[in-house]
């Protein structure tokens, strides 16, 4: 279990984290989001002991990470994958990691059939791309066979299956009944992975709840409206009391299910050429509760076109 208390870190004056409370409990997948800037790196070293807190705490277990005799059989945490000597061999580099934490040594063997990387285990790391750096910073977290797992954004530069095969390990994992800890800015892969989602601005809470309750209390279905009178089309619906939200070459229609809207389209004697209900996503929650806590935003507006 990992508790944070009132934790707070100012870098010249600024709060990088705002005295921001959670906790992140056992038996699931608990995603960590937020837009760049926010402050979940800050956190995540404060948990690990990288970065001391300006005031407030955060525990493991009940204590701090920094105070484990054998903090790899405490915690197993992924935050810089490439930070490995560039000419140590992998199964050396699992090897040095285990001895300095007394983890046997046939167990480096064990992670690296895990993380599909015995093959290669005798190359050296900076050989490596960047999917295989990440499967041995994944080795490394699952050394110690740590109750805790900590991940910042463990899918990066991995290919489909390994993208699947990291999905499975987080959930298998809290199914064993361990802490799992993950971030990453890939909404449609979180949506799959995380039971229970943390979510912050900058630098702090603006969410802490179960997956399902973020999604339904900060997005909406709506019905995806496609006609050759896209305007007479919406004019019909607006005066029925609908809300319409005109999305490039489609109607996004609120109030009504599709046969309603196909229903009352239709007696006005109007073509559809779409009539489709889309659920609300994790993506569209996250973009509505976080858009005044971006802290880089770019403005989009493609040549020749009116946003």
């Amino acid at each position: 279990m990992i508790v944070a208390h009132d934790l707070t870190k100012t870098f010249s004056g600024k709060a990088a984290v705002d005295r921001v409370d959670f906790t992140v409990e056992p038996g699931r997948v608990t995603g960590f989001l937020g837009p760049n800037g926010a402050g979940k790196s800050t956190t995540m070293r404060m948990v690990l002991g990288l970065d001391r807190p300006t005031s407030g705490s955060v525990t493991v277990n009940g204590h701090r990470y920094v105070d484990s005799p054998a903090p790899l059989r405490e915690v197993g945490a992924l935050l810089e994958a490439r930070a490995v000597h560039p000419g140590r061999r992998a199964r050396d580099h699992l090897r040095v990691l285990a001895a300095s934490n007394g983890i046997r040594v046939s167990r480096v063997d064990e992670v690296l059939e895990l993380v599909g990387l015995t093959a290669v285990a005798g190359q050296r790391v900076g050989r490596f791309s960047l999917g295989m750096g990440q499967r041995l910073g994944i080795a490394a977290a699952l050394l110690g066979d740590p109750p805790v797992v900590v991940l910042d954004e463990p899918v990066n530069g991995l290919d489909p299956e390994g993208i699947r095969w990291v999905r499975h390990l987080a959930r298998d994992l809290a199914r064993e009944g361990r802490t799992v800890f993950v971030s990453s800015h890939l909404m449609s892969e979180m949506a799959l992975t995380a039971d229970h989602l943390l979510v912050i601005g900058r630098g702090r809470v603006l969410a802490d709840c179960p997956m399902s309750q973020f999604v339904a209390d900060h997005a909406a279905s709506y019905v995806r409206v496609r006609s050759p009178r896209r305007a007479d089309v919406a004019d019909v619906l607006r005066a029925a009391g609908l809300d319409v939200i005109r999305h490039g070459d489609e109607l996004r229609v609120c109030g009504l299910d599709t046969a309603g809207v196909g229903d009352l389209v239709g007696r006005n004697g109007l073509p559809l050429h779409e009539l489709t209900l889309v659920s609300p996503s994790l993506e569209d929650a996250f973009m509505t509760l976080t858009s005044s806590s971006v802290e880089y935003a770019a403005h989009r507006q493609a040549a020749g076109v009116t946003p």
